[in-house]
Order: C-alpha cells, then sequence, then structure tokens
C-alpha cells in the first residue's frame, strides 16, 4: 500500500466495519458541505412568487436537509449515530439556480461530515423533487464538504461526562 492511508471501515479480512472510537475524547465537531442546483429562470420565478403546486420549496428542501442530517446513520449503513447540537440549512438563490450549504455540529468521538453531506444532498433532491413537474432540466452538481473541524470540549463539560461514569 506504500503512503496510502489503510481503509478504516475494511478489517484485515476484507470485511466492512464500524470504526471503534469508544477511546477517542469527546471534540466539539463541526462540518460544513455545500450543492448546487441548476433551475431555469422561469422555475426560479416560480420559486419566488411560491407558484409551485407541491408548497414552498425552500422551507420544505430546509427541513428535509435538517431531518435528512439527523437521520444519517440510519441511510449510511457504518456511519455512527450522533446527537447533532446543530443541522442548519442555508439556501441562496442565484441566477441559474441554487446553493445549499448545511453546517452540522455536535460534542462526539467522531466527525459530522457525513451529516452535513448528507443534509446537503437531501435539501438538493428536495427542491428537484418539488419543481420536476416544470423544470426538466435541472442538475444537481457539486456536492462537497468545505470544512470540517474539531476543537477540545471545554472542562467544565470533561468533569461532568466523569461524574456521570461514577468516577
Amino acid at each position: 500500500m506504500g503512503n496510502m492511508k489503510r481503509l478504516t471501515h475494511i478489517d484485515s479480512d476484507g470485511r466492512a466495519q464500524m470504526v471503534d472510537v469508544s477511546a477517542k475524547p469527546l471534540s466539539k465537531r463541526r462540518a460544513v458541505a455545500r450543492g448546487k442546483i441548476r433551475l431555469q429562470r422561469e422555475t426560479l420565478d416560480l420559486i419566488a412568487r411560491d407558484q409551485i403546486a407541491k408548497g414552498n420549496v425552500f422551507a420544505t428542501a430546509r427541513i428535509a436537509g435538517i431531518q435528512a442530517a439527523k437521520q444519517t446513520a440510519q441511510l449510511i449503513p457504518l456511519c455512527h449515530t450522533l446527537p447533532l447540537g446543530q443541522a442548519n440549512i442555508d439556501i441562496v438563490a442565484s441566477r441559474d439556480g441554487a446553493e445549499v450549504k448545511c453546517t452540522a455540529q455536535t460534542i462526539a468521538q467522531t466527525g459530522v461530515e457525513m451529516e452535513a453531506l448528507v443534509g446537503v444532498t437531501v435539501a438538493l433532491l428536495t427542491i428537484y423533487d418539488m419543481c420536476k413537474a416544470v423544470d426538466k432540466h435541472m442538475i444537481v452538481s457539486d456536492v462537497q464538504l468545505l470544512e470540517k473541524t474539531k476543537s477540545v470540549v471545554a472542562a467544565v463539560y470533561d468533569r461532568h461526562s466523569e461524574r456521570q461514569r461514577g468516577s
């Protein structure tokens, strides 16, 4: 394998596995992802005037993205179930479509990049679903992780956790 990193979701026998993060300390984790959807100008006008038959497109996509981020472990088999402290979807319309950004945050032993990516993707697919009757040329693209951070949890939280464990 040379300088390549070992795939952490594959055990020594080549079988899929969930990574054991139980020995890792709690950290504040944050991830930001974004994606785009190309829409016809007429579709954007219908969205702006709230005239899409299925309802308010961006409001529905926002809720769908948040809900999806919270359900990531149910969708991606080897993801850990994380208690999200934040799942936020921002949608900004442009001249030729919309950009969706998802920010996910937690205090956990593993990162939240999959939650951010799933939130963005489902929000984009919701826009697609709601507009497919009027726009046959939509393109979902450029779904990507923009940022992933990890920082030490405050000592107060750590002491609280130790008390709960009976230390």
